[in-house]
Parts: structure tokens; C-alpha cells; sequence
């Protein structure tokens, strides 16, 4: 995680999800003019367009040549990236609906006599992050204790100790990760978790590669990390001289760390160890201390994901000069925090991170960075005001019917396969048959009593927030996984399945119009919300969640000749997939991508077979023009109509585990005989891949 804004909420490991980044800018102030007063309405009166918008359509591109330009051509056209974002598309346009929604909200329950517990946290953190002029007349005053104490470390014995204190109590990416999440091969089981960290730049990719760009963005990252220890009181020549080091530093921690690849593989990040034995790879840290200071005393054992990138860290802290490690510390407190600042700090965040990395021109209006803000911190405490107002009984009884009905498809497509023996079919429809199905909105809201939050102190508040969930999640130790636990807000416009939960998760947020309209025939809703559906359920057997268990554990339930045969399968799509382009000469890295394009294609087919289940026997007619199968495969398609700046896509290019939104489409129907009996396309048109790819 990158760019200043850290998230206050351990990220599950392995989880996979459809949507691809919103393309929301971090941080700072927008100067814009005011928007418009915010309204908390009726979900009925939200605007939104149809799920089959034929004004988005292309009709003078031929289906068969490119159906995501056909479907998507129109929408292309009308809908030019706003200047705060990075890209914009179908559910970056609902995201922001509903960060509109939330706005009106916020607004009322930061002003309401006689509020809640629960309306008066949302509302005071809310009117404390719009509150700037108290934000600037601060400076960076919020943050200056902890800069001095980082300051007072005169020996490298006093700052490798002050490691314990940093993790627990400053915002900040200091040199590794840890935290708590479940055992790789004992699901029910919390275990504590050391992992790689300590980067500025998004992936461990910026700081290898030494292409023109790459090199100018190390240049641009260590002219940004100049300026904020400037603005922090150093003399021009001490920055810069610091800035070096800093770029050095993390180049040696980024050159050990595993590529994204790599970590897609969960026996490369599982490597149970003692205490002892961590000790002899990185002596320099008197580790138990370290884990008591993290209110985990005592701890035996732990999975130490990256065992070489403790060796790395061992010799960064034992050889790097004292100075140089103090300026790391010192940089990352001020970067982390700097959207929390005062203005001058957001604009340089927001410069480099957005502006540079991302080409996003100007910031985001103060509204939607404090309802982010809101939502991240305190998310299951807005999202009860949320799905007051959104997400009806009617909704979500329609959504579980199809849940229930693409999982039924799924179980007769396995029964189906060819390749696969009766042995593995077994295991996989017990996998199958455990997964647990979350829809809307946990069972049992999260309580936020015990965090204080002011309306006059923002930075305390996001620091307190921190705090609360960095608890929270060490305090999970030695007690039972909590299988009902959410790793989304009710309000966000995504899903994603989680392998050792083994279920699959749709917040009310990603089923709302356009994406999910409950006036709408089955055709496109199918197509859209059930794809989605078919695609999280599709996670549990593709290349990373097909290793795991009905329990969600680490286990190998597959025979050498059916693992062969997914091996063959899934080589086929990636070898489709790498010819895609993004932007300029950069193709897809389908190994990276591989999860995602299995699920899109498997998504696909069953949510098609389970809307033909719904539909067997009625007399469907055209509509638009379309027949039934055809406003099928256009409302799947319409989801993924986006526009993005070419320096995002270049981004995504080495982190985003999807594919871009034409290859999401265009793909998929190439590889389904159902898409091109539908619209009739004949062998040899771009739509016809052959040979065609097909896992499930």
C-alpha cells in the first residue's frame, strides 16, 4: 500500500475480488468549486442508468470483431475521466453514487441532536477531516511528537528496538509487516504473521527495472521524499543526501522481496518457524519483545512468509549507516501522514503519488477524501447507515436466490468435466457445498465503543483509529476464527472470495443499479450481478484457490493427472491473455493475472447456465433489438466499460492482478460458443479464439 494513505484493517490474505481500482485519489484537497449540498436519498431516487444501456452501445462496431467496443463504445465516449480520478468506469461511477449517498449522511449525522452511539462516531470523524482550517493552522504539528522521539535514537541498538514501539502505536510502513491471519494448513487456527514491507513505491518491480521509465519514477520518488523531509525542517543538501540513502534502502528490501507472481503461490509464503529460529535469521531484533510490545506476549511460533527478505532486513539494519535508517523512519512517519496534514503536506503526496505515478490532475473534493476516510476507518459503523437506507429484504433474497442458483450450476458443470476424475470431482463439489455465501452486510456489526473519536482532532482520530484495529486484529490470537467477519464495508463496490474462509462476499454497495437492477428481466441482471457471483465462486478453484480445502485449508486434494489437466487448461488462457496489450508495448502478465481471467471466463458460463435454469420455459421475446441471449452477454459486458490514463494503466500493468476491462470481455466471449451462436460469428473473426480456453 502506497502513497500515504494507510488502511486501518488487515487485508486477508489471498482474498481475490472482480473489481478492478476505483482510480480514487489519495488524500489531499481538491480547489474546486463547491459541489453541490449534499442529500442523504431514498435508494429509489438515486440516479443511475439501466443495466442494459443501449446508449452505451457502438452499433457500428460488428460484435463479432470486438464486442467490448460494441458494448461498451457509446459509454466510451460520453464518459471522460474526471479530473480527480485516475480512471473511470461502470463502478467508479456507482462508488462515487454511493460516496455521494454517504456525504448527505455524514453531513446530518455530523450536525443531528440526539444522535446515536454509533451516528455520533461517523459524524464527529467526518466533521473533524472537513474542519481544514484547523487541519492547516496545525501544520504538521500531529506529528512531530513521534518525529522527535525518532530523532532521540542516537545508537543503531536504540532505533532496531524502537522497531516495537513504531509498529504498535505510529502510522507508518516500517521496514517489514506483521500482524495476525489464519494458518495455511489449519484454517481454524490464528496464528501471528511476519512479512515483507517497507516500500514507498507500489510494487517491488519500480526499484529492478531499468527501463527509461522506471528510472525517471526512482528519480521523480526521490525528489518527492526530499521534499517532505525539507518541509520537515532538513537543509536542502541533508534531504537529498538522505533521499539517496532512503532510495537505496528500500531498493535492497524491494530486491529481496517476491514478486507478485511468486506470491500468488501459497506454499512460497508459508514457512512455519520458532522463535529461535527467526532469531538466526534476523539476531539484530529482540523479537519477543517485539511481539509483547504488539500485545502478543509469548508467542512460540509464527509463519514467516519471506524468510530472505528477513535475511535482507537483518542486513539493512546491522550494516546501513544510523543516520540513514533514523532519515527512513523519520520519511516514512512523514509520509503516511502526510494526507492527514496540513495542505502544503497533501499537495506533495498528492503530486507524486496521483499526479506522477497515476496522472490524476487535480485532487479529490475535501468530501469524498473524508467520507473514504469515514468508510475506511470506521466502516462497519457507516455501513449500518447505509444499508438502513439502500439495501432491502426484496434485494437481498433476490441476490441469495441467484447466489444459490449459480452455485447449482457450478456443482452440474463439475459433475460435467471430462477431464476430471470421479475421485477429484468428489473433493471439489465438498468444496463446493461448504462455501458460505455473505450478501449485503455482516451478521453482527462491529462494536467501535472503546474508540474515542473527537470532532476537533482529526489526526487523533485517525490515529486512535489505528490503534483500535491494529488491537483488534492481535487480539484474535488464540481465539476461534470469527467465520462471520467481513473483509469489505457494506458501502464498497466490490466482492471477493476468500480462500480460507472458503466464501464468498458481496457488499450491498456492488448490488445497486446499474450494477444490480431488481426492475430489470433476468437477461442482464444475470449477465452483470450473476457473472459476478459465477466469478467469486470461480476463485475457489482457480490456480491459487483450488489448493485449499472445503476448511480452507492448505491441501492437496487433487490427483497428478487432474492437476495436469488444469495445468494444460489454465496455460491455455494465459497464453490468450499475454498477447493482450495494455498500453504501449506493456502485454498483460498473464501469469499475474491468471486467477482473474479463469474466474471472468468460469463466471461467465455458469451465471449463463443458471439464468437459462431461471428462465426454462418461458417465452422470452427481443428487447432493444436484442434477443434474450444477446442482452445476456451485453449487460455481463457493460460492467467493464471504463476509460483510464495511460500512466494508471502502466501502474496496473505491474500490480493489479486483473486484466483491463476490454481483455475482461473480449476474452471471455472469444473463448464461449454460447456468445458466438448468439450473435453469429463465424471462425476466423476475432471473436472465435481458437483454440478455445476453458478451465470449468
Amino acid at each position: 500500500m502506497t502513497g500515504g494513505d494507510f488502511m486501518l484493517g488487515k487485508r486477508f490474505a489471498g482474498v481475490t475480488g472482480l473489481a478492478i481500482m476505483l482510480g480514487c485519489g489519495v488524500g489531499a484537497v481538491a480547489q474546486q468549486p463547491a459541489a453541490a449540498a449534499p442529500v442523504a436519498r431514498p435508494l429509489t431516487a438515486m440516479p443511475y442508468s439501466p443495466s442494459l444501456d443501449v446508449t452505451s452501445l457502438d452499433r457500428t462496431v460488428d460484435p463479432c470483431v470486438d464486442f467490448y467496443k460494441f458494448s461498451c463504445g457509446g459509454w466510451l465516449k460520453n464518459n471522460p475521466i474526471p479530473a480527480d480520478q485516475a480512471r473511470w468506469d461502470v463502478y467508479a461511477k456507482l462508488y462515487n453514487d454511493n460516496q455521494q449517498f454517504l456525504w448527505g449522511i455524514l453531513e446530518a449525522d455530523a450536525k443531528a441532536a440526539n444522535r446515536t452511539p454509533v451516528q455520533q462516531k461517523v459524524g464527529d470523524y467526518f466533521a473533524a477531516c472537513m474542519n481544514t482550517a484547523a487541519i492547516d493552522a496545525l501544520g504538521d504539528k500531529p506529528i512531530r511528537p513521534e518525529l522527535a522521539k525518532v530523532n532521540a535514537l542516537k545508537t543503531r541498538e536504540q532505533l532496531i528496538a524502537a522497531l516495537a514501539w513504531l509498529h504498535h502505536e505510529a502510522p507508518g510502513n516500517f521496514f517489514f509487516s506483521s500482524g495476525t491471519g489464519q494458518d495455511a494448513v489449519n484454517s481454524s487456527l490464528m496464528i501471528v504473521e511476519l512479512g515483507a514491507g517497507g516500500l514507498g513505491l507500489p510494487d517491488r518491480d519500480y526499484y529492478t527495472k531499468d527501463d527509461e521509465k522506471s528510472v525517471k519514477i526512482r528519480t521523480q520518488y526521490a525528489a518527492y521524499i526530499a521534499q517532505l523531509l525539507g518541509m520537515s525542517g532538513e537543509t536542502p543538501e541533508r534531504a537529498a543526501a538522505d533521499a539517496t540513502a532512503i532510495l537505496r534502502i528500500e531498493t535492497a528490501l524491494a530486491k529481496a522481496s517476491l514478486t507478485r507472481v511468486d506470491r500468488r503461490d501459497p506454499h512460497k509464503t508459508y514457512h512455519m518457524m520458532s522463535i529461535a529460529e527467526l532469531k538466526t535469521l534476523a539476531p539484530a531484533v529482540d523479537w519477543p519483545v517485539y511481539f509483547a510490545t504488539q500485545d502478543a506476549p509469548g508467542v512460540a511460533s509464527l509463519n514467516v512468509s519471506q524468510p530472505e527478505f528477513v535475511k535482507a532486513l537483518q542486513a539493512e539494519l546491522t550494516t546501513e549507516p544510523v543516520d540513514d535508517l533514523r532519515a527512513y523512519v523519520r520519511f516514512h512517519l512523514l509520509t503516511v501522514a502526510a494526507t492527514y496534514l496540513a495542505h502544503p503536506y497533501e499537495q506533495a503526496n498528492f503530486d507524486f503519488f496521483q499526479k506522477t505515478l497515476r496522472g490524476v490532475p487535480v485532487m479529490a473534493p475535501r468530501w469524498k477524501t473524508c467520507t473514504r476516510g469515514v468508510d475506511r476507518n470506521l466502516g462497519e459503523a457507516l455501513g449500518q447507515e447505509f444499508v438502513a437506507r439502500t439495501f432491502t429484504a426484496d434485494t437481498k433474497a433476490k441476490t441469495r436466490l441467484m447466489t444459490e442458483q449459480v452455485e447449482s450450476a457450478m456443482q452440474h458443470e463439475i459433475e460435467g468435466l471430462e477431464w476430471m476424475s470421479p475421485e477429484t470431482k468428489a473433493e471439489a463439489l465438498r468444496k463446493l457445498h461448504a462455501v458460505r455465501n455473505k450478501i449485503g452486510y455482516p451478521d453482527q456489526w462491529r462494536d467501535y465503543s472503546s474508540l474515542t473519536v473527537k470532532p476537533n482532532d482529526y489526526m487523533g482520530n485517525v490515529i486512535r483509529a489505528s490503534r483500535f484495529e491494529d488491537a483488534r486484529e492481535w487480539h484474535k490470537l488464540g481465539k476461534p476464527v470469527d467465520l462471520n467477519e467481513w473483509g469489505m464495508t457494506p458501502p464498497t463496490v466490490n466482492a471477493y472470495f476468500n480462500p480460507q474462509m472458503n466464501d464468498i462476499n458481496f457488499p450491498a454497495g456492488v448490488l445497486q443499479p446499474p450494477l444490480y437492477d431488481p426492475k430489470l428481466d433476468d437477461a442482464p441482471n444475470y449477465g452483470n450481478t450473476g457473472s459476478t457471483i459465477g466469478h467469486e465462486l470461480t476463485h475457489a478453484f482457480d490456480d491459487e484457490g483450488r489448493q485449499y480445502d472445503d476448511k480452507g485449508n492448505l491441501k492437496d486434494w487433487w490427483t497428478a493427472a487432474d492437476a495436469k489437466g488444469f495445468e494444460d487448461r489454465i496455460n491455455c488462457i494465459r497464453d490468450q491473455y499475454a498477447g493482450y496489450v495494455i498500453v504501449d508495448d506493456i502485454h498483460i502478465n498473464s501469469k499475474l493475472t491468471s486467477g482473474e481471467d479463469v474466474a471472468d471466463i468460469g463466471g461467465t458460463l455458469i451465471a449463463y447456465i443458471a439464468w437459462q435454469k431461471q428462465t426454462a420455459g418461458m417465452k422470452l421475446g427481443n428487447v432493444d433489438g436484442f434477443t434474450p441471449d444477446q442482452r445476456y452477454f451485453v449487460g455481463m459486458a457493460q460492467w467493464a466499460c471504463e476509460n483510464a490514463r495511460p500512466e494508471d494503466l502502466r501502474v496496473n500493468a505491474i500490480t493489479d492482478p486483473h486484466s483491463p476491462g476490454f481483455a475482461r470481455i473480449n476474452g471471455v466471449v472469444s473463448d464461449m460458443p454460447e456468445f458466438q451462436k448468439a450473435f453469429g460469428c463465424k471462425a476466423g473473426q476475432p471473436m472465435v479464439h481458437a483454440p478455445a480456453c476453458r478451465v470449468w
